[in-house]
């Protein structure tokens, strides 16, 4: 119920926020074609960004993050903060939160606004099942997420998604409602339209920012390799496939930033990460040509 009631207020933080943007612009759907576009460009880029801006504060709650300092006492904590702060220093970025979530998965993640306010954050799944060696490799890969902008990246390639998505689906439903022959069947027409054609258009823009999170993984996993070391990048990647794939299904909006990601149910085009088999093969002949 806590998440369910976070869930419900983010959006509606979200709705509240754009309104008031939109109301004080004067911006209204339906008023023609530049008020339209202006329209769906500040609820496409608008909703990303809000979610972009909280994301740490969604990922703790959502998540149940428990940050740590490098002085709790455990020495495994203690451990992890001291090779995250490393990491970033190696990157030439500023120490990132760093915490850890109960869960029996076995991953990471990393999430923030900015390369100077972001999260890295492990299960304790990953904590007991990885050696040292191979967890700062995993460590090291969340690092490059962040240091290659990767969230921001995807925040807003995810706005412009969206914003087409809203554009295009209302053009193609004012096209065909206007062939209705009365007033109340072209508002139906409408409504319906617009809906078929945003889900149809929404699946179409998933590919490319799948597509997108695919290629950041390689990049993030070179990444890795130059901060920890090629081999252990290359233990990290196949410990992960060795394992059991445990999922955990809070905060779906993370799983793109997980290290490791479930395959897809639908097919390989519309996964967030590629097969680890495929990112070992890359990264080693990566190593190999460098």
């Amino acid at each position: 119920m806590k998440r369910i009631f976070l869930f419900l207020l983010t959006n509606l933080a979200v709705v509240t926020t754009i309104s008031i943007i939109l109301g004080v612009l004067g911006v209204r759907p339906g008023d023609g074609l530049l008020p339209m576009a202006i329209f769906c460009f500040i609820w496409g880029m608008g909703g990303a960004f809000i979610s972009l801006a909280i994301s740490r504060w969604m990922a703790k709650r959502g998540m149940g993050v428990q940050l740590v300092d490098g002085n709790t006492g455990n020495p495994d904590a203690d451990w992890l903060y001291r090779t995250v702060e490393k990491l970033a220093q190696q990157a030439q970025l500023h120490t990132p939160e760093v915490g850890i979530y109960n869960s029996p998965e076995v991953n990471a993640f990393a999430t923030g606004p900015s390369r100077n306010r972001s999260l890295v954050a492990v299960s304790s799944g990953i904590l007991r099942a990885m050696k040292r060696n191979e967890l700062e490799a995993v460590l090291a890969h969340e690092i490059s997420h962040i240091g290659n902008g990767d969230m921001v990246t995807m925040t807003l390639l995810q706005g412009v998604m969206n914003s087409f998505v809203m554009f295009i689906a209302r053009i193609i439903a004012s096209v065909v409602a206007g062939n209705s022959r009365n007033e109340r069947g072209s508002s139906m027409m409408y409504f319906v339209v617009r809906v078929v054609a945003e889900i149809v258009l929404g699946i179409a823009g998933s590919l490319v920012t799948a597509s997108f999170s695919r290629h950041r993984e390689f990049r993030a996993d070179a990444g890795g390799a130059a901060l920890a070391g090629g081999e252990n990048m290359v233990a990290a990647l196949r410990r992960l496939a060795d394992g059991p794939q445990v999922m955990d299904p809070r905060a779906p909006a993370l799983a793109s930033f997980k290290i490791s990601g479930s395959p897809s149910r639908f097919a390989a085009l519309f996964s967030t990460h590629p097969p680890l088999e495929v990112r070992i093969q890359a990264l080693r002949h990566n190593l190999v040509q460098n």
